[in-house]
Protein backbone atom coordinates (compact mmCIF):
# COMPACT_ATOMS: atom_id res chain seq x y z
CA UNK A 1 0.00 0.00 0.00
CA UNK A 2 1.46 3.32 -1.29
CA UNK A 3 0.17 6.31 1.31
CA UNK A 4 2.16 8.99 2.72
CA UNK A 5 4.02 8.71 6.04
CA UNK A 6 1.32 11.59 7.58
CA UNK A 7 -2.28 9.73 6.25
CA UNK A 8 -0.68 6.45 7.56
CA UNK A 9 -0.34 8.19 11.44
CA UNK A 10 -3.56 10.08 10.67
CA UNK A 11 -5.33 6.71 10.58
CA UNK A 12 -3.48 5.17 13.09
CA UNK A 13 -4.37 8.03 15.49
CA UNK A 14 -7.97 7.92 14.38
CA UNK A 15 -8.01 4.29 14.87
CA UNK A 16 -6.76 4.33 18.95
CA UNK A 17 -8.75 7.18 18.81
CA UNK A 18 -12.01 5.20 18.37
CA UNK A 19 -10.70 2.85 21.40
CA UNK A 20 -10.28 5.57 23.65
CA UNK A 21 -13.71 7.41 23.40
CA UNK A 22 -15.88 4.13 22.71
CA UNK A 23 -15.66 1.86 25.56
CA UNK A 24 -15.71 4.34 28.26
CA UNK A 25 -19.09 5.78 26.41
CA UNK A 26 -20.35 2.33 26.48
CA UNK A 27 -19.85 2.18 30.33
CA UNK A 28 -21.90 5.31 30.93
CA UNK A 29 -24.83 3.69 28.61
CA UNK A 30 -24.73 0.55 30.61
CA UNK A 31 -24.75 2.67 33.92
CA UNK A 32 -27.60 4.78 32.39
CA UNK A 33 -31.46 4.17 33.94
CA UNK A 34 -32.60 3.68 30.54
CA UNK A 35 -30.67 1.10 28.94
CA UNK A 36 -33.04 -1.88 31.04
CA UNK A 37 -36.87 -1.98 31.57
CA UNK A 38 -37.92 -3.10 35.35
CA UNK A 39 -38.05 -6.53 33.86
CA UNK A 40 -33.96 -5.91 33.81
CA UNK A 41 -34.04 -6.66 30.25
CA UNK A 42 -31.88 -4.42 27.20
CA UNK A 43 -34.36 -1.62 25.79
CA UNK A 44 -34.02 0.00 22.64
CA UNK A 45 -31.74 2.74 23.84
CA UNK A 46 -29.17 -0.01 24.88
CA UNK A 47 -29.51 -1.57 22.11
CA UNK A 48 -28.76 0.64 19.81
CA UNK A 49 -25.78 2.06 21.38
CA UNK A 50 -24.33 -1.52 21.44
CA UNK A 51 -24.64 -1.51 17.89
CA UNK A 52 -22.76 2.10 17.81
CA UNK A 53 -20.43 1.17 19.81
CA UNK A 54 -19.72 -2.26 18.02
CA UNK A 55 -19.43 -0.77 14.68
CA UNK A 56 -17.06 2.63 15.74
CA UNK A 57 -14.71 0.09 17.26
CA UNK A 58 -14.94 -2.53 14.44
CA UNK A 59 -14.33 1.01 12.08
CA UNK A 60 -11.42 1.96 14.35
CA UNK A 61 -9.86 -1.80 13.88
CA UNK A 62 -10.04 -1.77 10.66
CA UNK A 63 -8.87 2.39 10.53
CA UNK A 64 -5.93 1.67 12.44
CA UNK A 65 -5.20 -1.90 10.47
CA UNK A 66 -4.77 0.44 7.18
CA UNK A 67 -2.88 2.70 8.96
CA UNK A 68 -0.72 0.37 9.73
CA UNK A 69 0.03 -1.63 6.62
CA UNK A 70 0.47 1.69 4.67
CA UNK A 71 3.62 2.05 6.76
CA UNK A 72 4.95 -1.02 6.50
Amino acid sequence: MDLPVAVSVLLIVAGVWSFVVWPPFLRRVLKDPRARDEAGRATTFLTVHVVLVAVSLTLGLATGVVGIAALV
